[in-house]
């Protein structure tokens, strides 16, 4: 079923030099944010405490950071958490102290400066736990990533192999760099969205490259440019294309419309990648695959024995 039809092939590759010095410009900032700035790890990485209080009324985040300087605490974070009456509060690990002595000793001195204070939510985890963390989240992306390359390169001629994943990894370092540039927390419900991203972006690439392929197999296409293959095999998809990412990008949406704090930085990580991975599998993808030589010769010479 098509619902966008589009009866006239679209000139992508036309525009693919202008895609390429910006997607090269995207690329070479946010590289740059990540090795400057760094990434803003949650405590599910540094290790830490988040606690969640609540009030009956708007409180001065103010008022809370000078309590928190009161007790030796001065270099927590303090910030509202969706409203004037909640804040969530960011504890670093102290040398020698219990991370239960410490969440215990903050609700004690903001009790004793607001009696009607509520603690809503405590989560801690210990350094040890952590750097365990951090080290599974990068294995993960790694062995995510070489899984990638594998498949792509079992199912595709090199040079769309080699396309697919500069395209996927595009994708990644784009979303990282808008976390570093922004500082928006990067913890384990980001890593699981940059993970999603990873798999959605390859299905992008495999249905586009895929149309790509069959188009130069077919004898109504032999004679044409491998720019003119390439903007019918996207054309063709693009109903698809449509469909399916306005559906997937709606449920994103309302997630962090509607999904409160704790799925915001997760549904944002995720408009982002998919907003990037349509560009990418595009823009990206296929004018690196024409770029490297993709023609008739490396993907029709199948049914060319066959004959």
């Amino acid at each position: 079923m098509e619902i966008f039809r589009v009866k006239k092939d679209i000139s992508f590759m036309k525009y693919s030099r202008l895609s390429a010095v910006l997607s090269i410009v995207i690329f070479v900032l946010s590289a740059s944010f990540l090795s400057t700035k760094g990434l803003n790890l949650g405590i599910d990485f540094t290790g830490g405490t988040i606690m969640e209080v609540g009030y009956p009324e708007g409180v001065n985040v103010q008022d809370i950071r000078d309590t928190l300087k009161s007790i030796n605490l001065e270099d927590s974070q303090v910030q509202n958490f969706g409203n004037e009456t909640d804040v969530l509060i960011r504890l670093p690990i102290k040398e020698g102290q219990a991370i239960a002595d410490l969440s215990e000793k903050v609700s004690a001195a903001l009790r004793a400066k607001n009696s009607s204070m509520q603690i809503r939510r405590i989560e801690s985890v210990g350094a040890q736990v952590g750097d365990e963390l951090y080290e599974n989240g990068a294995l993960a992306i790694l062995f995510v990533c070489l899984g990638i390359v594998l498949y792509l390169a079992m199912r595709f001629e090199w040079r769309f192999a080699i396309a697919a994943i500069v395209a996927n990894m595009h994708d990644v370092v784009i979303i990282l760099g808008f976390f570093s540039f922004f500082q928006w927390e990067f913890n384990l419900t980001v890593l699981a969205a940059v993970l999603a991203v990873l798999g959605y972006s390859v299905n992008e690439s495999v249905v586009v490259f895929d149309r790509v392929r069959e188009n130069f197999r077919k004898a109504s296409m032999r004679n044409s440019k491998v720019s003119e293959i390439m903007n019918n095999a996207i054309t063709r998809t693009m109903s698809r294309t449509i469909m399916t990412h306005l559906s997937t990008q709606t449920v994103v949406v309302s997630m962090l419309i509607f999904g409160g704090e704790i799925l915001h930085n997760f549904a944002l990580a995720l408009t982002i990648g998919i907003l990037f991975g349509i560009y990418s599998s595009i823009m990206v993808g296929c004018p690196m695959a024409m770029w490297l030589g993709t023609s008739q010769k490396n993907l029709a010479w199948k049914t060319e024995d066959k004959k």
